[in-house]
This record gives C-alpha cells, structure tokens and sequence, in this order.
C-alpha cells in the first residue's frame, strides 16, 4: 500500500509513463497529455481555492518543481489563473527570469527557488536551541 501510494500515484498512476513532468510533456502519448492537464487542473484549483480565502491575490510564486524546467506548465497554470489578473509573459517565462509577469501586471508572478531541506534544518536548529536553554546546566 505504502508503495502504491508514494511510488505508483499521482502523475505516474494517471500517465503509467513517469511521474516527472518534463517526460510527460516530451511525451506524445494522450494519457501522458492527460496527467499534465490534471496536473494543471490541480495547481489551478489550489490557486482559486486559495485566492477565495485570502480575498485575491498580489503575487503569484512559483516555487520547487514548478520553478525547475517547467515554463509550459507555469504558463498553463497562469492562463487557467487569467480571472485572477495573472498574465504570465512568455518570453520571460522560457528564460525562467525571477519576474515572469507581463509589464503592468495586476498580479506579479514570480520564480523563486527554494531549499525545503535547509528551511527545515534551521527550525530543526531553533527548536534544539530553544530545547538545550531550557534546562539549566547540570552540575555534579
């Protein structure tokens, strides 16, 4: 089960090609097209999900997988976010500029990398920190 759910799901389970989306967009095969549109679908579904609860939106960030050699699935995701003023330019999207929104822009969209496993390591460290300075020293 564990395998089935880490492994074999997601764009994998729906292409039963690769779950990696730079082959699935090399990929000719319709139900490799159809696990990016889902994909998309997705990343567009949380976009309006979360510009409802928040009341809209000021930027837009791409970040880890989306940020690394995706720009046709940034620029998608921009397109089906288009009711929100997101307007991706293209040119500056293929080069993956940090700021790939078009002049003027209602809603900046931007590429930003990101190192989950050194952000988790500092709040690892803080907690130590905070963990060791709260007991006091220990004298024999």
């Amino acid at each position: 089960m564990v395998t089935l759910l880490y492994e074999q799901s997601g764009l994998l389970g729906v292409s039963g090609i690769s779950g990696d989306t730079r082959t699935l967009i090399d990929s000719d095969d319709p139900l490799a097209a159809e696990a990016v549109d889902l994909f998309v679908y997705r990343i567009a579904r949380e976009i309006g999900s979360l510009a409802a609860a928040i009341g809209g939106l000021d930027t837009l960030v791409f970040k880890a997988g989306i940020r690394q050699n995706a720009p046709y699935i940034r620029e998608r995701a921009g397109a089906v976010a288009g009711w929100l003023a997101v307007n991706i330019d293209h040119k500056l999207n293929g080069r993956g500029d940090e700021v790939i929104s078009l002049a003027g822009s209602d809603v900046d969209a931007l590429v930003i990398p990101t190192d989950e496993e050194r952000a988790v390591g500092i709040q690892l460290l803080s907690v130590c920190l905070k963990l060791c300075r709260s007991y006091p020293e220990r004298r024999t």
